[in-house]
């Protein structure tokens, strides 16, 4: 934790503004963060743990590595997923915002006051919504959350918050499955079939040239700026391609198409295998367990690669709803951007990954995509035991990440046959998409020609 709490640290000062200086919310939203990487790594970890000693049954040095210790990570992730939410990071942001209360003594402590009385408002709010909402569904739980409230108060409001966070994941996810074959294109060079590197750049740079001394009897500075931005990118895209390797230009782009591609479609058929097995036991649907007793058999049906496999998936899904995320129109603004990112940004990107994050089990176990079952309260959700929850939502799952792949990979793929074969430079009274598939193969054999 201390690790990951550095790292946390160096990434939130790398976004955060320059002109600002290191203040007690940095240190509560780098706690955040940190418990949401924990809260990622909890899976992989458990898994991971359960082959580590399968493989070395009687090993000396993995003593210390048993279920007590799991159980005792996920309890300790939960409580702290519980504090950030509910209380460090509304503190945070009422500190932030506070000024002290009028008539007062300006300073730290009158802004600290202010944000305590506000938090304690907010948790009075708070817990009446929740046991108003738990007296309509159950009574019997509203009458004991009175008497207990960390029994049943903080995990029925945990349990609320888990459920926004796995259907925000549910929405974000498929959508960040198809941006990521966008969002891995353009860190990669492609490939372009047909294309003669040199020439294009000797093309490009004559083409630049022309219009350079075109540009000069033109006065409106605004229309030279932007050609001539849109032409040095271009002549800087070209040239780096010029200089990647033949290995970089016609391989890396092609297998890691392939990769996520294939990572894509291993999740939709084991959310498609788990809703037949939905259909046909209803012991597959996700429960907690209170020992997870390490070390008696594989939780994957193909062995310790069939896990290592699981913990690929769950991570390659973590990645894709945070790509999605913020690629989503209703949080785009929340994209922190490098040394320009003020506190109130930041506290609402921790609390936005911490709901992400500490739903990730959950959403994960619900799909099927590891048969490793909610330790501590996790486990304890009072929709996950609903068959027809659980069922509409692997059917949602399954259907939404099906056709964003499959949108994705068609107009990929006429995408680069248009600019293998040099028909994006048609003029725009042309529509593209109407090109027969014979201009397609005419224009490539007269290339080849």
């Amino acid at each position: 934790f201390t690790c990951l709490y550095i790292v946390s640290y160096l990434i939130l000062t790398h976004f955060k503004k320059t002109a600002e200086y290191v203040t007690g919310e940095l240190w509560l939203c780098t706690f955040t963060l940190s418990v949401a990487v924990c809260a990622v790594l909890l899976l992989p970890i458990s898994i991971l743990s359960n082959e580590v000693l399968l493989t070395f049954p009687q090993s000396y040095y993995m003593q210390w590595l048993n279920g007590s210790l799991i159980h005792g990570l996920w309890n300790l992730v939960f409580l702290f997923s519980n504090l950030s939410l509910v209380f460090l990071m509304p503190f945070a942001y009422f500190f932030t915002e506070s000024e002290g209360f009028a008539g007062s003594k300006k300073g730290v402590m009158a802004r600290v006051y202010e944000a305590v009385v506000l938090l304690l408002l907010l948790a009075l709010l708070v817990l009446g919504i929740v046991w108003v909402a738990s007296a309509l569904l159950h009574d019997n739980i509203a009458r004991k959350s009175l008497y207990d409230l960390w029994e049943y108060y903080l995990p029925y409001l945990y349990s609320g918050i888990s459920l926004f966070g796995v259907l925000l994941l549910l929405l974000c996810t498929p959508f960040g499955l198809s941006r990521m074959f966008s969002v891995t294109g353009s860190l990669l060079v492609k490939p372009r079939l047909l294309e003669d590197v040199e020439d294009t750049l000797s093309c490009t740079t004559f083409e630049e040239d022309s219009l350079s001394r075109k540009l000069n009897f033109i006065c409106f500075c605004t229309f030279i700026c932007c050609c001539s931005f849109f032409f040095f990118h271009f002549v800087s895209q070209t040239e780096m391609r010029r200089k990647a390797s033949p290995w970089q230009r016609n391989l890396g782009y092609p297998l890691a198409m392939l990769v996520l591609l294939a990572l894509t479609v291993m999740c939709v058929l084991m959310v498609c295998f788990n809703v037949l097995e939905l259909l046909l036991d209803e012991t597959a649907l996700p429960r907690g367990m209170e020992d997870p007793h390490l070390g008696m058999a594989s939780f994957s049906m193909f062995g310790s690669l069939g896990a290592a496999v699981q913990v690929v998936l769950i991570l390659y899904l973590m990645v894709s709803s945070v790509v999605g995320f913020y690629s989503s129109p209703l949080f785009t603004g929340l994209l922190p951007r490098a040394q320009d990112t003020n506190l109130t940004q930041i506290i609402a990107n921790c609390v936005s990954l911490l709901i992400l994050s500490s739903a990730l089990p959950v959403f994960s176990r619900t799909l099927g995509i590891t048969r490793f079952d909610l330790l501590g309260d996790f486990g304890r959700y009072n929709w996950l035991g609903n068959f027809y929850i659980v069922f509409l939502y692997n059917m949602m799952f399954a259907g939404l990440t099906s056709a964003s792949l499959i949108k994705t990979v068609t107009w990929a793929v006429q995408r680069e046959l248009i600019r293998a074969f040099g028909l994006h430079r048609l003029p725009l009274t042309v529509s593209r998409s109407t090109v027969p598939f014979r201009l397609l193969l005419a224009s490539g054999l007269s290339k080849i020609q």
